[in-house]
């Protein structure tokens, strides 16, 4: 496990707030960065990860989500007037006790098609098609937070319902960390929420 991630997490100032079966924390970094993690209370597994992007016209700024779904465009901050096409490709993460998952929408390809390998100079993993429709380089910041390169073993995928689902099995090294920041997360006391916390933009702990 790379110490320097785990001291940064550690000596962050956190608060919590706990709604339903989620705890969400709220990160403030020595450097000014802010981030937001949802975990399920059931399963011990963190469900959504968001960073704050700083607004430079001041305001509030929008979040830059690592894992979950993307936050719906009616509750974001910025008033964009360009949006991508619904119908184009776009990436949600999740992660499971064992794996880092990626699904890929909008891609409705046979699974022959795809190609999927890990990138050890990139410290990526890129997705391709044989018929060059779709090119991808899919950043793993988990790995890069362990300073360890993707290996092509860990990886499977599949595809069903135009989605290509890319699995990654978690190293040890990995698993090993993230058990010893949800211990960390555990000891940090919430403020139970009785309602209402549809985004990580009003969850900021007060």
């Amino acid at each position: 496990m790379d110490d320097r991630w785990f001291e940064c997490v550690k000596s962050a100032e956190k608060s919590a707030l706990v709604q339903g079966n989620t705890k969400k924390v709220h990160y403030h970094f020595e450097n000014g960065r802010e981030m937001v993690e949802e975990y399920n209370l059931d399963t011990n597994v963190l469900s959504r990860r968001a960073w704050k992007i700083n607004n430079e016209m001041g305001g509030e700024g929008d979040w830059d989500i690592e894992v979950g779904d993307p936050m719906p465009a009616g509750l974001k901050a910025s008033n964009d007037l360009i949006s991508e096409d619904a119908n184009s490709p776009f990436i949600t993460r999740r992660v499971t006790k064992r794996n880092l998952e990626w699904r890929i929408r909008n891609l409705p390809y046979p699974v022959d098609i795809y190609s999927v390998t890990a990138d050890e100079e990139g410290r990526c993993i890129t997705v391709r098609t044989s018929n060059k429709k779709y090119f991808k380089k899919i950043d793993v910041p988990e790995l890069r937070r362990c300073k360890l390169l993707p290996e092509q073993d860990k990886i499977t995928f599949n595809h069903k319902f135009n989605t290509l689902i890319i699995t990654y099995a978690k190293p040890t090294e990995l698993v090993e960390m993230e058990k010893a920041i949800y211990e960390m997360v555990k000891e940090v006391q919430p403020q139970r929420m009785a309602s209402g916390c549809p985004d990580v933009n009003e969850c900021k702990p007060s």
